[in-house]
């Protein structure tokens, strides 16, 4: 209840200490279902999170009552200054976890489990993205400069890891990144953007909730308990890496037409090549869970097959989202 008033305050609020109250509210909602497993890995990915929120939400607080003390205005749609934009904008990127503001994202979700990860990754960007969209900061560097970090920290932080939480942290980071970069040109493919990343992160981490597992070599053994979501699966992955026809490839076609179109042809490159790295990773996870079979290594054990207390409708249906949306295009782009 706390994390939907918070985001439906800064959703409905037009002046900046309402926006944030509202997402001081959301992070001290998530606070005890991030901490309730009594895990020393839970309680300091907690205090974590904690820290990093209150210094951004402190940033916004600073940025905006020096916006009213130069202007006298303390309407979000009416920010003029460039100092406080700029202000508002990096607050707003660290607690989303944009790059280079990004390094508390895997950690943090590292120690969570995966429904609280699946909060963090989803619920938790709309507040701060519904404040993004409104101020629209007209400085356009910082914000390409920030998509493009993000695009390429996304990607390439993810090479690395064997953590399936990590590598979703990272794949959300690199996400997050193509958001902000067409934000300046086109607010409603963010929009779009944004809202097929919930969708296909929702389908990814149900999964890996429906297998409980954690890690990749646990994904290895995901054949016997579920074949036919094992299938589908890597079908989510490549959505998430935004390959046709899927619908992950979307909102990258899009954004990539709008970047050429807007004479930044260097950007789109670069935007698209730090896919390749996102794609990477994608394809070893498919690439564990598909074409190796268990025993692939020493540490992969069977689990118990036991039936999984999970609905399976949320799963079905965003799955289902996640692999088929993308001949709505002609309709989207329409609108």
């Amino acid at each position: 209840f706390g994390l939907g008033l918070g985001t439906t305050i800064t959703f409905a609020s037009s002046h900046w200490l309402l926006a944030w109250m509202g997402l001081e509210m959301n992070t001290l909602a998530i606070i005890p279902l991030m901490a309730q497993h009594h895990h020393p890995r839970a309680v300091e990915a907690t205090t974590k999170y904690f820290l990093t929120q209150a210094a951004a939400a402190a940033t916004l607080l600073f940025a905006s009552i020096t916006n009213a003390w130069l202007t006298g205005q303390w309407e979000i749609q009416q920010i003029t200054h460039p100092l406080p934009t700029t202000m508002i904008t990096l607050a707003l990127a660290l607690k989303i976890g944009l790059a280079p503001l990004h390094a508390w994202l895997p950690e943090v979700l590292q120690g969570l489990d995966l429904t609280t990860g699946l909060i963090l990754s989803t619920w938790q960007k709309l507040a701060p993205f519904a404040l993004i969209l409104q101020i629209q900061p007209s400085n356009s560097t910082t914000l390409i400069i920030l998509g493009l970090a993000s695009t390429l920290i996304g990607g390439w932080g993810g090479l690395n890891q064997t953590q399936l939480r990590k590598i979703l942290a990272y794949s959300s980071i690199a996400h997050l990144g193509w958001m902000i970069l067409i934000l300046q040109f086109s607010p409603s493919i963010t929009l779009l953007t944004l809202l097929t990343y919930l969708i296909m992160t929702s389908s990814t981490f149900l999964v890996f909730k429906l297998n409980k597992s954690t890690n990749i070599n646990t994904l290895a053994t995901s054949w016997a308990k579920a074949p036919a979501l094992t299938a589908l699966t890597p079908l989510i992955l490549l959505s998430l890496g935004g390959l046709p026809p899927l619908t992950g490839f979307m909102p990258k076609w899009l954004i990539l037409q709008e970047l050429t179109k807007q004479g930044l042809a260097p950007t789109a490159t670069l935007a698209a090549l730090s896919a390749l790295l996102s794609l990477y990773f994608y394809l070893r996870l498919s690439y564990a869970m598909t074409l190796t079979i268990s025993p692939n290594s020493l540490v992969g054990t069977t689990p118990w097959r036991l039936p999984s207390t999970q609905l399976t409708y949320p799963l079905a249906t965003s799955t289902a989202m996640t692999i088929c949306l993308v001949p709505l295009t002609p309709a989207i782009s329409a609108l």
